[in-house]
C-alpha cells in the first residue's frame, strides 16, 4: 500500500498486537476489606458467569496520520482501515481475493467488465451500504480536489486517469452504480489482480452523508463511520485508540474480539519491555519494530518469529537537487554501502540484500542489477559525477528518516560507511512520521529513508510508483521517457512471460538510472503472547484483525 509505508527496520509496517487479561478480582493473596484472609475460595458459579471479553492490546509506533480510506497511504493508517472498513472482497486466510461486501461478481468474456452484486450490509452507524457507496468513494479518491497520493491505484478503472488530472470528467469514470445493490465496474485493459485491487484501502466505500458533513469526519471517533468488523470507540491523538466489535458489521459472527485497545509509544525499546511486563501481547512487524540490540536474545531464546515480505526498504533521492541530479553521483552512494553487513551487524533478523527495487519474490530479477559493496566503481562514478557537475569535492549530504530507533541506526551505519568509502560528510535528521511524509512529498530533503511494500501480488506496483514525476508516492522527482512506455505496453501484453520481461527491461532502466537506493528486502520480525490467534498477516506485509482470538 502505499505506500510511502512506515516501514521500519526489520519490519514494514508498525507493530504489534496485545492481548488484553481480563481477569477480575484480587490477588489470591490480599485480604478482604474486613480484615478476614480470603482463606477459602468463593464457591464457582460458571453457569451464570459472564464470558469474559476478548481484548486485544496492541502499540501503534506512531499516530495513524489519517483514517481515510481515500488517502491512506501508509501501513499505520491502511491497518486502522481494514479493521475498520470492508471493500467488495477481503484478502482471506488462503491469501486469495474472497466476496466481502460483494455476494457475487461476475466478469466479462473480455475481463474488462465487472458486475458486483452487493449483500445487505450496514455502516456502523446502522445506515445501509449501497452501491452508490462504493461509486461516490471511488470518484472522491479520483477527484483532483480531494488530492490522494494513491488514486492511481483506481487508473485501471476506463477514464480514471483523465478525470484525476484534470482532461476528463469523472462521470465518464467506468463505475456506476446501476441499484442501491449492483455496481458495474469497465476497465481500460484486462487486469488479473483486479479483484485483489478491490480488497485495498482506496477502493473501499465512504459515507457520502458523513463525509460531506464534516470535512474532518475521518480523525475522531465521534463521527468517524466504517462498515467493517470493527468501530472506533476513542482516539485521543499521539496516545490512545480503542476499537470494539462492530454489531452491525454483515459478517460479525466471524469476528472473536471485543476491543482492540492501541497505545502509541514510539520508542522500540520501551514497546518490548510493555509485552515483556505483560502490558502488550505483540511486540514489533508488521506495525513497528524489534530493538536491534535485542534480536539475538530474541533469537537464542527461541521467542522470535520471521517471515519473509513482498517489501523493500530503499532511500531516495531528491533527483532536482543537487549532487543528486547526477546520475553518476547516485550511483555512487548506492555502490558504495556494504548492504550485507548492514544486515550481519544491525539488522539480525535474515534480511537479504536489494540491488533491486522489485522483491524476488516476484520474479523479475532476483540477483540484482549491480554489486553490493563495489567501491572501485562507486569511487570511479563519483569523480566522474563531480567533475560533470563541476565541483571539486561533494558539498554536505543531508540524510533524512522518521523517528525511529532503527532507522537512527541503519542511518548512522551508512553515513559512516558514506564517510569512509566515498569522503562524504553527512548530515541527520530525524521528523515524526506525519510530518515526514509531508516533507518528503514536498521535496523537502536530499536523501530519504522509505519502504515499500506491495498492495498486490505484482511488479508493476513497485514500478509504477515512479512512472509519473509528480506522481503521488513517487518524491524523487525521477521520470523518463521509456520507462513510461515500457510500462503502458505491460498493461496491454497478455502473455505473462512477455509481459514479466517487459517489466524486467523497465526495472533495468529505473535501476541504470537509480532514482532510489535499494536497502535490502523485509522480513517481519515479531513476539507474542501465545494466547493470541487468527492474526493474518498476507505475503505483502499487511495484517488484518478480523479473525483474531484470545484462548
Amino acid at each position: 500500500m502505499k505506500k510511502s509505508m512506515f516501514a521500519v527496520m526489520s519490519s514494514l509496517t508498525v507493530m504489534g498486537l496485545a492481548l488484553a487479561g481480563c481477569g477480575g478480582g484480587q490477588p489470591a493473596e490480599q485480604a478482604s476489606q474486613s480484615g478476614q484472609s480470603n482463606t477459602q475460595p468463593a464457591p464457582a458459579n460458571t453457569a451464570n458467569e459472564p464470558a469474559k471479553a476478548q481484548v486485544l492490546r496492541w502499540n501503534l509506533h506512531s499516530e495513524p496520520p489519517t483514517g481515510d480510506p481515500g488517502l491512506a497511504e501508509d501501513t499505520t493508517s491502511a491497518a486502522i482501515v481494514k479493521a475498520v472498513f470492508d471493500g467488495l472482497t477481503r484478502i482471506g486466510s488462503s491469501g486469495k481475493p474472497e466476496e466481502a461486501v460483494a455476494e457475487k461478481i461476475e466478469v466479462s468474456s473480455d475481463m474488462k467488465t465487472y458486475t458486483f452484486k452487493l449483500r445487505d450490509s450496514k455502516w456502523s452507524n446502522g445506515e445501509l451500504v449501497t452501491a452508490h457507496d462504493f461509486e461516490y468513494a471511488w470518484k472522491r479518491a479520483l477527484d483532483p480536489k480531494t488530492a490522494s497520493n494513491y488514486a492511481y491505484q483506481l487508473y485501471y478503472i476506463k477514464n480514471a486517469e483523465k478525470a484525476n488530472k484534470g482532461t476528463g470528467s469523472l462521470d465518464d469514470v467506468g463505475v456506476k452504480a446501476l441499484d442501491d445493490k449492483t455496481l458495474q465496474v469497465e476497465l481500460t485493459n484486462p487486469t488479473p489482480f483486479f479483484l485483489e485491487l478491490t480488497a485495498f484501502q482506496t477502493y473501499f466505500p465512504v459515507n457520502k452523508k458523513v463525509v460531506e458533513a464534516d470535512g474532518k469526519w475521518s480523525g475522531e471517533a465521534k463521527t468517524y463511520v466504517g462498515n467493517g468488523p470493527f468501530k472506533m470507540e476513542s482516539w485521543e491523538h499521539k496516545s490512545r485508540m480503542v476499537l470494539v466489535k462492530n454489531d452491525n458489521y454483515w459478517d460479525k459472527d466471524s469476528v472473536k474480539l471485543d476491543k482492540i485497545e492501541f497505545s502509541m509509544v514510539e520508542d522500540e525499546n520501551t514497546e518490548l519491555s510493555m509485552f515483556e511486563n505483560g502490558e502488550i501481547d505483540w511486540a514489533g512487524s508488521p506495525l513497528s519494530s524489534l530493538p536491534t540490540d535485542a534480536m539475538p536474545a530474541l533469537k537464542d531464546s527461541g521467542k522470535l518469529q520471521v517471515k519473509p515480505v513482498g517489501a523493500t526498504y530503499w532511500y531516495k533521492f531528491n533527483t532536482e537537487k543537487p549532487p543528486f541530479n547526477n546520475v553518476k553521483i547516485r550511483k555512487a552512494f548506492a555502490y558504495a554501502i556494504n548492504r550485507q553487513t548492514l544486515i550481519d551487524n544491525v539488522l539480525q533478523a535474515n534480511q537479504q540484500p536489494a540491488m533491486a527495487a522489485v522483491p524476488p519474490t516476484m520474479g523479475l530479477n532476483a540477483g540484482g542489477y549491480f554489486k553490493d559493496n563495489d567501491q572501485e566503481t562507486a569511487k570511479k562514478l563519483l569523480e566522474e559525477g563531480l567533475k560533470e557537475l563541476g565541483l571539486s569535492k561533494l558539498p554536505p549530504i543531508k540524510l533524512s528518516y522518521n523517528t525511529s530507533e532503527g532507522h537512527k541506526k541503519i542511518a548512522e551505519a551508512i553515513q559512516d560507511q558514506w564517510r569512509q568509502n566515498l569522503g562524504a560528510e553527512v548530515k541527520l535528521e530525524n521528523q515524526e512520521w506525519k510530518v515526514y511524509l509531508e516533507t518528503m512529498h514536498e521535496g523537502n530533503y536530499q536523501v530519504g529513508r522509505l519502504g515499500w511494500s506491495g498492495d498486490f501480488n505484482d511488479p508493476i506496483n513497485f514500478l509504477e510508483l515512479f512512472k509519473e514525476k509528480e506522481g503521488g508516492n513517487n518524491d524523487t522527482r525521477w521520470e523518463n521517457p521509456k520507462f513510461k512506455e515500457l510500462l503502458n505496453q505491460s498493461s496491454t501484453e497478455s502473455d505473462p512471460e512477455k509481459r514479466k520481461a517487459i517489466l524486467r527491461e523497465a526495472e533495468q532502466i529505473m535501476m541504470n538510472e537509480i532514482p532510489i537506493m535499494p536497502i535490502y528486502f523485509y522480513t517481519h520480525t515479531w513476539v507474542k503472547n501465545d494466547k493470541v490467534k487468527g492474526i493474518f498477516q498476507d505475503g505483502l506485509g499487511a495484517i488484518d484483525w478480523k479473525w483474531a482470538s484470545i484462548e
